[in-house]
Protein backbone atom coordinates (compact mmCIF):
# COMPACT_ATOMS: atom_id res chain seq x y z
CA UNK A 1 0.00 0.00 0.00
CA UNK A 2 2.05 3.15 -1.31
CA UNK A 3 1.36 6.04 -3.11
CA UNK A 4 3.72 7.24 -5.63
CA UNK A 5 6.61 8.85 -3.32
CA UNK A 6 6.48 5.77 -1.12
CA UNK A 7 6.25 3.54 -4.22
CA UNK A 8 9.19 5.12 -6.02
CA UNK A 9 11.57 4.90 -3.19
CA UNK A 10 11.02 1.32 -2.83
CA UNK A 11 11.71 1.00 -6.37
CA UNK A 12 14.96 3.04 -6.55
CA UNK A 13 16.29 1.03 -3.48
CA UNK A 14 15.44 -2.40 -5.32
CA UNK A 15 18.79 -2.35 -6.96
CA UNK A 16 21.23 -1.78 -4.36
CA UNK A 17 23.15 -3.69 -2.17
CA UNK A 18 23.98 -2.55 1.47
CA UNK A 19 27.15 -0.34 1.92
CA UNK A 20 25.91 0.45 5.66
CA UNK A 21 26.13 -2.89 6.89
CA UNK A 22 29.69 -5.20 6.58
CA UNK A 23 28.54 -8.15 4.30
CA UNK A 24 29.92 -12.12 5.01
CA UNK A 25 33.91 -12.26 4.48
CA UNK A 26 34.18 -8.67 3.48
CA UNK A 27 37.70 -7.97 5.71
CA UNK A 28 37.75 -4.16 4.95
CA UNK A 29 37.11 -1.30 2.37
CA UNK A 30 39.37 1.89 0.98
CA UNK A 31 38.55 5.33 -0.17
CA UNK A 32 40.08 7.14 -2.45
CA UNK A 33 38.66 10.94 -2.58
CA UNK A 34 39.41 10.99 -6.67
CA UNK A 35 36.51 10.44 -9.51
CA UNK A 36 37.45 7.80 -11.99
CA UNK A 37 38.83 9.07 -15.18
CA UNK A 38 36.64 8.63 -18.13
CA UNK A 39 33.03 7.53 -19.04
CA UNK A 40 32.20 5.99 -15.14
CA UNK A 41 33.17 9.32 -13.82
CA UNK A 42 31.27 11.52 -16.33
CA UNK A 43 28.53 8.97 -15.79
CA UNK A 44 28.94 9.67 -11.73
CA UNK A 45 29.01 13.39 -12.01
CA UNK A 46 25.85 13.35 -13.94
CA UNK A 47 23.68 11.46 -11.78
CA UNK A 48 24.73 13.35 -8.70
CA UNK A 49 23.84 16.52 -10.84
CA UNK A 50 20.89 15.15 -11.76
CA UNK A 51 19.88 14.51 -8.49
CA UNK A 52 20.93 17.90 -6.60
CA UNK A 53 18.90 19.67 -9.29
CA UNK A 54 15.79 18.07 -8.22
CA UNK A 55 14.41 18.98 -11.45
CA UNK A 56 11.79 16.59 -13.55
CA UNK A 57 13.10 17.76 -17.40
CA UNK A 58 16.48 16.79 -15.89
CA UNK A 59 15.82 13.53 -14.35
CA UNK A 60 13.89 12.15 -17.53
CA UNK A 61 17.06 12.94 -19.67
CA UNK A 62 19.02 11.37 -17.37
CA UNK A 63 16.89 7.83 -17.03
CA UNK A 64 16.41 8.04 -20.99
CA UNK A 65 20.06 8.73 -22.21
CA UNK A 66 22.18 7.82 -19.29
CA UNK A 67 20.37 4.56 -18.22
CA UNK A 68 19.21 0.87 -19.77
CA UNK A 69 16.16 -0.27 -20.72
CA UNK A 70 14.95 -2.09 -17.28
CA UNK A 71 14.95 2.35 -16.02
CA UNK A 72 13.27 3.34 -19.50
CA UNK A 73 10.65 0.93 -18.97
CA UNK A 74 9.39 1.64 -15.31
CA UNK A 75 7.15 4.94 -15.07
CA UNK A 76 8.77 8.44 -15.21
CA UNK A 77 6.70 9.09 -12.41
CA UNK A 78 8.40 6.59 -10.18
CA UNK A 79 12.04 8.00 -10.97
CA UNK A 80 10.37 11.41 -10.07
CA UNK A 81 9.13 10.39 -6.79
CA UNK A 82 12.39 8.72 -5.82
CA UNK A 83 14.88 11.86 -7.03
CA UNK A 84 13.04 14.52 -5.45
CA UNK A 85 12.11 12.68 -2.13
CA UNK A 86 15.67 12.13 -1.58
CA UNK A 87 17.06 15.16 -2.55
CA UNK A 88 14.05 16.62 -0.59
CA UNK A 89 15.32 15.07 2.46
CA UNK A 90 19.25 15.02 1.91
CA UNK A 91 19.44 18.91 0.70
CA UNK A 92 21.54 17.76 -1.40
CA UNK A 93 24.64 15.46 -2.29
CA UNK A 94 28.50 16.09 -2.64
CA UNK A 95 30.92 13.20 -3.49
CA UNK A 96 33.50 12.35 -1.17
CA UNK A 97 35.19 9.36 -2.79
CA UNK A 98 34.69 5.98 -4.39
CA UNK A 99 34.78 3.05 -1.90
CA UNK A 100 36.90 -0.70 -2.72
CA UNK A 101 36.82 -3.63 -0.33
CA UNK A 102 38.81 -6.88 0.11
CA UNK A 103 37.41 -8.88 -1.06
CA UNK A 104 36.37 -6.86 -4.31
CA UNK A 105 33.02 -6.40 -5.03
CA UNK A 106 33.85 -6.31 -9.14
CA UNK A 107 30.69 -5.52 -10.54
CA UNK A 108 29.92 -2.74 -8.63
CA UNK A 109 30.81 0.69 -8.58
CA UNK A 110 30.30 2.20 -4.60
CA UNK A 111 30.01 6.09 -4.37
CA UNK A 112 30.70 7.79 -1.05
CA UNK A 113 28.77 10.90 -0.71
CA UNK A 114 27.92 13.28 1.80
CA UNK A 115 24.53 14.52 3.06
CA UNK A 116 24.12 18.35 3.12
CA UNK A 117 21.14 18.09 5.15
CA UNK A 118 22.64 16.03 7.68
CA UNK A 119 26.25 15.77 7.20
CA UNK A 120 26.04 12.09 7.10
CA UNK A 121 27.25 9.46 4.82
CA UNK A 122 25.44 7.98 1.98
CA UNK A 123 26.22 5.80 -1.41
CA UNK A 124 25.44 5.02 -4.67
CA UNK A 125 25.60 1.79 -5.62
CA UNK A 126 26.25 1.57 -9.17
CA UNK A 127 26.25 -1.17 -11.83
CA UNK A 128 27.19 -0.38 -15.73
CA UNK A 129 26.65 -1.92 -18.89
CA UNK A 130 30.69 -1.77 -20.30
CA UNK A 131 29.26 -3.08 -23.54
CA UNK A 132 26.96 -0.17 -24.25
CA UNK A 133 29.10 3.05 -23.56
CA UNK A 134 29.08 2.42 -19.37
CA UNK A 135 25.13 3.09 -19.30
CA UNK A 136 23.62 2.45 -15.98
CA UNK A 137 22.15 -0.48 -15.50
CA UNK A 138 21.30 -0.14 -11.71
CA UNK A 139 21.61 2.13 -9.18
CA UNK A 140 20.60 2.55 -5.53
CA UNK A 141 20.80 5.17 -2.34
CA UNK A 142 21.67 3.91 1.10
CA UNK A 143 23.17 4.99 4.30
CA UNK A 144 27.31 4.59 4.38
CA UNK A 145 30.30 3.92 7.09
CA UNK A 146 32.48 6.68 7.55
CA UNK A 147 34.96 6.84 4.80
CA UNK A 148 38.22 5.26 5.85
CA UNK A 149 40.12 8.37 5.25
CA UNK A 150 38.18 10.40 7.51
CA UNK A 151 38.78 10.75 11.03
CA UNK A 152 36.14 11.63 12.97
CA UNK A 153 36.86 13.34 16.90
CA UNK A 154 35.15 12.45 20.19
CA UNK A 155 32.74 14.41 22.01
CA UNK A 156 32.17 15.48 25.38
CA UNK A 157 28.53 14.89 25.68
CA UNK A 158 28.48 18.91 26.25
CA UNK A 159 29.81 18.89 22.91
CA UNK A 160 27.26 16.18 21.38
CA UNK A 161 24.02 18.34 22.78
CA UNK A 162 25.49 21.40 21.11
CA UNK A 163 26.36 19.21 18.11
CA UNK A 164 22.42 18.15 17.99
CA UNK A 165 20.93 21.46 19.27
CA UNK A 166 22.64 23.24 16.06
CA UNK A 167 21.87 20.03 13.78
CA UNK A 168 18.31 20.31 14.29
CA UNK A 169 17.70 24.40 14.37
CA UNK A 170 19.62 23.74 10.61
CA UNK A 171 16.90 21.21 10.16
CA UNK A 172 14.07 23.18 11.56
CA UNK A 173 14.85 26.75 9.50
CA UNK A 174 15.43 24.89 6.11
CA UNK A 175 12.09 23.24 6.56
CA UNK A 176 13.86 20.04 6.35
CA UNK A 177 12.24 18.59 9.64
CA UNK A 178 8.37 18.63 11.03
CA UNK A 179 8.19 17.13 14.79
CA UNK A 180 9.71 16.45 17.42
CA UNK A 181 13.07 14.96 19.27
CA UNK A 182 14.12 13.93 23.01
CA UNK A 183 17.59 13.34 23.81
CA UNK A 184 18.20 11.66 27.89
CA UNK A 185 20.32 9.56 29.70
CA UNK A 186 18.70 7.79 32.23
CA UNK A 187 16.36 9.77 34.57
CA UNK A 188 17.88 13.42 32.83
CA UNK A 189 15.97 14.83 29.82
CA UNK A 190 19.14 16.36 27.61
CA UNK A 191 17.63 17.84 24.99
CA UNK A 192 14.06 18.48 23.08
CA UNK A 193 13.37 20.27 20.34
CA UNK A 194 10.46 21.36 17.68
CA UNK A 195 9.69 22.08 14.75
CA UNK A 196 7.31 22.62 12.12
CA UNK A 197 3.20 22.46 11.68
CA UNK A 198 1.04 19.98 13.01
CA UNK A 199 -1.87 20.91 10.75
CA UNK A 200 -0.82 22.94 7.04
CA UNK A 201 -3.76 23.27 6.45
CA UNK A 202 -4.45 25.62 9.52
CA UNK A 203 -0.96 26.70 9.95
CA UNK A 204 -1.09 25.19 13.82
CA UNK A 205 2.76 24.51 15.08
CA UNK A 206 3.88 21.25 16.61
CA UNK A 207 4.64 21.32 20.54
CA UNK A 208 6.47 18.73 22.12
CA UNK A 209 2.98 17.53 23.84
CA UNK A 210 1.45 16.94 19.92
CA UNK A 211 1.09 13.33 19.32
CA UNK A 212 2.84 11.79 16.18
CA UNK A 213 1.28 8.55 14.52
CA UNK A 214 3.76 5.86 15.96
CA UNK A 215 3.48 3.11 12.73
CA UNK A 216 4.64 0.16 13.20
CA UNK A 217 6.19 1.05 17.19
CA UNK A 218 2.66 -0.07 18.46
CA UNK A 219 4.43 -3.70 18.11
CA UNK A 220 6.61 -3.13 21.36
CA UNK A 221 4.01 -2.29 23.09
CA UNK A 222 2.02 -5.62 21.76
CA UNK A 223 4.83 -7.41 22.82
CA UNK A 224 5.47 -6.81 26.35
CA UNK A 225 2.06 -7.11 27.13
CA UNK A 226 2.69 -10.80 25.18
CA UNK A 227 5.71 -11.49 28.20
CA UNK A 228 3.59 -10.08 30.57
CA UNK A 229 1.19 -12.85 29.94
CA UNK A 230 4.05 -15.93 29.50
CA UNK A 231 5.06 -14.80 33.00
CA UNK A 232 2.02 -15.00 34.61
CA UNK A 233 1.53 -18.14 32.72
CA UNK A 234 -1.37 -17.78 30.90
CA UNK A 235 0.48 -18.61 27.57
CA UNK A 236 3.56 -19.98 26.81
CA UNK A 237 5.97 -18.97 23.81
CA UNK A 238 5.12 -22.41 22.06
CA UNK A 239 1.97 -22.24 22.37
CA UNK A 240 0.44 -22.95 18.70
CA UNK A 241 -1.55 -20.16 17.27
CA UNK A 242 -4.95 -22.56 16.80
CA UNK A 243 -4.94 -22.27 20.98
CA UNK A 244 -6.40 -19.02 20.51
CA UNK A 245 -7.81 -17.94 17.44
CA UNK A 246 -10.63 -19.52 15.67
CA UNK A 247 -11.31 -20.42 11.89
CA UNK A 248 -12.82 -17.35 11.20
CA UNK A 249 -9.33 -15.92 11.03
CA UNK A 250 -7.43 -18.42 9.67
CA UNK A 251 -7.92 -22.67 8.50
CA UNK A 252 -6.30 -24.45 11.98
CA UNK A 253 -4.19 -25.89 9.06
CA UNK A 254 -2.29 -22.50 9.35
CA UNK A 255 -2.69 -21.54 12.54
CA UNK A 256 -1.61 -25.10 13.98
CA UNK A 257 1.61 -24.93 12.21
CA UNK A 258 2.17 -21.22 14.02
CA UNK A 259 3.65 -20.36 17.51
CA UNK A 260 3.67 -17.31 19.95
CA UNK A 261 7.20 -17.42 19.40
CA UNK A 262 6.83 -17.61 15.36
CA UNK A 263 4.56 -14.09 15.65
CA UNK A 264 6.84 -12.05 17.86
CA UNK A 265 10.38 -12.74 15.61
CA UNK A 266 8.52 -12.43 12.22
CA UNK A 267 9.13 -16.07 11.45
CA UNK A 268 5.78 -16.79 11.26
CA UNK A 269 5.27 -16.66 6.92
CA UNK A 270 2.23 -14.57 7.11
CA UNK A 271 2.67 -11.44 5.34
CA UNK A 272 0.62 -8.01 5.87
CA UNK A 273 -3.13 -7.04 5.61
CA UNK A 274 -2.35 -3.91 3.99
CA UNK A 275 -3.29 -6.03 0.93
CA UNK A 276 -5.70 -5.12 -2.28
CA UNK A 277 -8.69 -5.60 0.23
CA UNK A 278 -7.55 -3.20 2.30
CA UNK A 279 -6.80 -0.76 -0.29
CA UNK A 280 -10.27 -1.40 -2.16
CA UNK A 281 -12.57 -0.70 1.41
CA UNK A 282 -13.52 1.75 3.46
CA UNK A 283 -11.16 3.33 6.25
CA UNK A 284 -14.55 3.02 8.58
CA UNK A 285 -14.66 -0.20 8.65
CA UNK A 286 -11.96 -1.14 10.46
CA UNK A 287 -11.98 -0.35 14.29
CA UNK A 288 -12.18 -3.39 16.55
CA UNK A 289 -9.71 -6.11 15.97
CA UNK A 290 -12.93 -8.56 14.46
CA UNK A 291 -13.09 -6.14 12.04
CA UNK A 292 -9.85 -7.18 10.44
CA UNK A 293 -11.27 -11.01 9.73
CA UNK A 294 -11.64 -10.00 6.45
CA UNK A 295 -8.50 -8.25 5.23
CA UNK A 296 -6.65 -11.61 7.27
CA UNK A 297 -8.68 -14.79 6.45
CA UNK A 298 -7.04 -14.36 2.46
CA UNK A 299 -3.47 -14.98 3.75
CA UNK A 300 -1.33 -17.70 2.71
CA UNK A 301 1.56 -18.97 4.33
CA UNK A 302 4.92 -17.38 2.71
CA UNK A 303 7.12 -20.64 3.80
CA UNK A 304 6.95 -23.04 6.96
CA UNK A 305 6.91 -21.36 10.04
CA UNK A 306 10.50 -20.43 11.72
CA UNK A 307 12.31 -21.17 8.63
CA UNK A 308 13.30 -17.52 8.07
CA UNK A 309 12.51 -13.88 9.20
CA UNK A 310 9.75 -11.95 7.24
CA UNK A 311 8.59 -8.96 8.56
CA UNK A 312 4.97 -9.82 9.20
CA UNK A 313 2.11 -6.87 10.50
CA UNK A 314 -0.69 -9.71 10.12
CA UNK A 315 1.76 -11.82 12.69
CA UNK A 316 2.14 -9.47 15.19
CA UNK A 317 -1.94 -8.16 14.86
CA UNK A 318 -2.63 -11.72 15.87
CA UNK A 319 -0.76 -11.54 18.80
CA UNK A 320 -3.41 -8.56 19.73
CA UNK A 321 -6.02 -11.08 19.08
CA UNK A 322 -4.20 -13.35 21.08
CA UNK A 323 -4.36 -10.92 24.04
CA UNK A 324 -8.15 -10.47 23.56
CA UNK A 325 -8.85 -14.02 23.95
CA UNK A 326 -6.44 -14.76 27.05
CA UNK A 327 -7.31 -11.94 29.18
CA UNK A 328 -10.85 -11.38 28.21
CA UNK A 329 -10.74 -7.46 27.42
CA UNK A 330 -11.10 -5.57 24.90
CA UNK A 331 -7.14 -5.07 23.32
CA UNK A 332 -7.39 -1.13 23.84
CA UNK A 333 -8.30 -1.28 26.91
CA UNK A 334 -6.09 -3.63 28.16
CA UNK A 335 -3.07 -1.70 26.53
CA UNK A 336 -4.31 1.28 28.55
CA UNK A 337 -4.22 -0.55 31.94
CA UNK A 338 -0.79 -2.64 31.45
CA UNK A 339 1.74 0.15 29.10
CA UNK A 340 0.67 3.49 29.57
CA UNK A 341 -0.86 4.00 32.66
CA UNK A 342 1.95 2.30 34.67
CA UNK A 343 4.28 4.50 32.76
CA UNK A 344 2.57 7.48 33.14
CA UNK A 345 2.10 7.41 29.20
CA UNK A 346 -1.02 9.55 29.10
CA UNK A 347 -0.46 11.01 25.83
CA UNK A 348 -0.91 7.62 24.04
CA UNK A 349 -3.26 5.79 22.60
CA UNK A 350 -4.92 4.17 19.01
CA UNK A 351 -7.25 7.00 18.63
CA UNK A 352 -10.26 7.24 16.13
CA UNK A 353 -8.98 9.50 13.70
CA UNK A 354 -12.57 10.99 12.85
CA UNK A 355 -12.54 12.15 16.56
CA UNK A 356 -11.40 15.82 17.43
CA UNK A 357 -8.90 14.24 19.44
CA UNK A 358 -6.64 17.40 20.93
CA UNK A 359 -3.24 18.12 19.41
CA UNK A 360 -2.26 15.52 17.16
CA UNK A 361 -0.08 15.52 13.86
CA UNK A 362 -1.39 15.10 10.71
CA UNK A 363 0.70 13.22 8.40
CA UNK A 364 1.61 14.73 5.31
CA UNK A 365 3.77 13.30 1.70
CA UNK A 366 5.56 15.55 -0.55
CA UNK A 367 3.60 16.22 -3.67
CA UNK A 368 5.04 18.23 -6.62
CA UNK A 369 1.58 18.26 -8.39
CA UNK A 370 -0.78 20.13 -6.51
CA UNK A 371 -0.03 24.15 -6.13
CA UNK A 372 -0.02 23.01 -1.74
CA UNK A 373 3.45 20.71 -2.40
CA UNK A 374 1.96 18.69 0.47
CA UNK A 375 -0.33 15.43 0.38
CA UNK A 376 -2.48 14.83 4.01
CA UNK A 377 -2.73 10.77 4.71
CA UNK A 378 -6.39 10.86 6.00
CA UNK A 379 -7.23 8.46 3.37
CA UNK A 380 -4.32 5.95 3.11
CA UNK A 381 -4.02 5.17 6.45
CA UNK A 382 -6.24 3.26 9.31
CA UNK A 383 -8.62 4.88 10.75
CA UNK A 384 -7.84 3.41 13.92
CA UNK A 385 -4.24 2.22 15.15
CA UNK A 386 -3.92 -1.32 16.68
CA UNK A 387 -1.03 -3.64 17.71
CA UNK A 388 0.77 -3.60 14.60
CA UNK A 389 0.92 -0.01 14.75
CA UNK A 390 -0.70 3.14 13.69
CA UNK A 391 -1.71 4.34 17.47
CA UNK A 392 -0.35 7.30 18.73
CA UNK A 393 2.36 8.72 21.07
CA UNK A 394 4.52 11.67 22.20
CA UNK A 395 8.48 11.55 22.48
CA UNK A 396 7.93 12.31 26.28
CA UNK A 397 5.50 9.21 26.34
CA UNK A 398 7.97 6.81 24.28
CA UNK A 399 10.53 8.17 27.50
CA UNK A 400 8.42 7.32 29.94
CA UNK A 401 8.01 3.62 28.60
CA UNK A 402 11.65 3.17 28.11
CA UNK A 403 12.14 4.15 31.61
CA UNK A 404 9.47 1.49 32.48
CA UNK A 405 10.80 -1.43 30.50
CA UNK A 406 14.66 -0.33 32.27
CA UNK A 407 13.03 -0.14 35.44
CA UNK A 408 11.04 -3.67 35.08
CA UNK A 409 8.32 -1.71 35.71
CA UNK A 410 6.30 -3.83 32.76
CA UNK A 411 8.25 -7.56 33.01
CA UNK A 412 11.48 -8.86 34.60
CA UNK A 413 15.02 -8.57 33.69
CA UNK A 414 15.03 -12.09 32.55
CA UNK A 415 11.86 -11.04 30.00
CA UNK A 416 13.47 -8.32 28.88
CA UNK A 417 17.19 -10.54 27.86
CA UNK A 418 14.95 -12.69 25.72
CA UNK A 419 12.96 -9.94 24.14
CA UNK A 420 16.37 -7.84 23.32
CA UNK A 421 18.12 -10.93 21.90
CA UNK A 422 18.73 -11.34 17.96
CA UNK A 423 16.87 -14.44 17.58
CA UNK A 424 17.26 -15.27 14.10
CA UNK A 425 20.28 -13.50 12.89
CA UNK A 426 17.87 -10.40 11.28
CA UNK A 427 18.31 -7.90 14.02
CA UNK A 428 14.93 -8.34 15.76
CA UNK A 429 14.48 -9.91 18.83
CA UNK A 430 10.71 -10.24 20.24
CA UNK A 431 8.61 -6.42 18.40
CA UNK A 432 12.05 -5.08 19.19
CA UNK A 433 14.78 -4.18 17.10
CA UNK A 434 18.06 -5.15 18.68
CA UNK A 435 21.04 -4.36 16.86
CA UNK A 436 24.64 -4.07 18.56
CA UNK A 437 27.36 -1.79 16.94
CA UNK A 438 29.82 1.43 18.37
CA UNK A 439 26.93 2.41 20.67
CA UNK A 440 27.00 -0.94 22.37
CA UNK A 441 23.76 -3.17 21.84
CA UNK A 442 20.75 -0.45 21.06
CA UNK A 443 16.89 -1.40 21.08
CA UNK A 444 13.70 -0.17 20.38
CA UNK A 445 11.53 0.06 17.04
CA UNK A 446 10.79 2.72 14.02
CA UNK A 447 7.58 3.45 12.40
CA UNK A 448 6.62 4.90 8.73
CA UNK A 449 4.20 5.44 6.18
CA UNK A 450 2.36 7.70 4.55
CA UNK A 451 3.39 11.39 6.35
CA UNK A 452 4.55 9.02 9.51
CA UNK A 453 8.03 8.16 10.79
CA UNK A 454 8.80 7.90 14.17
CA UNK A 455 12.05 6.09 15.46
CA UNK A 456 12.78 5.03 19.45
CA UNK A 457 16.34 3.85 20.21
CA UNK A 458 17.28 2.84 24.09
CA UNK A 459 21.26 2.69 24.44
CA UNK A 460 21.51 0.14 26.78
CA UNK A 461 25.32 0.06 27.76
CA UNK A 462 25.48 3.58 27.90
CA UNK A 463 22.28 4.71 29.47
CA UNK A 464 20.89 7.03 26.22
CA UNK A 465 17.34 7.32 24.98
CA UNK A 466 16.70 8.63 21.88
CA UNK A 467 12.91 9.23 20.06
CA UNK A 468 12.69 11.31 17.11
CA UNK A 469 8.74 11.55 15.37
CA UNK A 470 7.86 13.11 12.63
CA UNK A 471 4.57 14.04 10.44
CA UNK A 472 6.39 13.77 6.84
CA UNK A 473 7.32 11.33 4.96
CA UNK A 474 10.86 9.79 6.67
CA UNK A 475 11.31 12.66 8.51
CA UNK A 476 12.78 11.00 11.97
CA UNK A 477 14.59 8.15 10.77
CA UNK A 478 17.52 10.31 8.74
CA UNK A 479 18.32 12.41 12.24
CA UNK A 480 17.77 9.73 14.50
CA UNK A 481 20.65 7.89 12.82
CA UNK A 482 22.96 11.06 12.94
CA UNK A 483 22.23 11.48 16.71
CA UNK A 484 23.17 7.51 16.95
CA UNK A 485 26.50 8.28 15.48
CA UNK A 486 27.45 11.50 17.05
CA UNK A 487 26.51 9.16 20.35
CA UNK A 488 29.01 6.76 19.11
CA UNK A 489 31.71 9.31 19.27
CA UNK A 490 31.15 10.41 23.05
CA UNK A 491 34.42 9.87 24.86
CA UNK A 492 33.14 7.94 28.41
Amino acid sequence: MFKRSSLALLLFMLFFSTVFAQQPGEKSYHDESVMPEGKIGERIQSLIDTFNSGDAIRIERFIQEECTGRFKNMPLENHLGAFQGMYRQTGGLDFHSIRTYDPPRTAETIVILKDRNFGSWRAFTLRFNRDQDFLVMSFGFNDARTPSNVTESTLTEEEFIQEVKTLVHKLGEKDAFSGTVLVAKQKEILFSYVAGDASKRYHIPNNIETKFNLGSMNKMFTSVTIMQLVEQGKLALDDTLDKFVDESWLPKETTSQITIRHLLTHTSGLGSYFNRVYARSSRQLFRKLDDYKSLIEVEKLAFTPGERFQYSNTGMFLLGVVIEKVTGDDYFDYIRKVIYEPAGMINSDCYDMDHPVENLAIGYSPDPDNKWGWQNNYYKHVIKGGPAGGGFSTVGDLYRFALALLSETYVSKDSLNEMWKDHIAANYGFGFAVVENSNGKVVGHGGGFDGINSNLDIFLDSGYVVAVMSNVDMGASPLARVIAARLARIDN
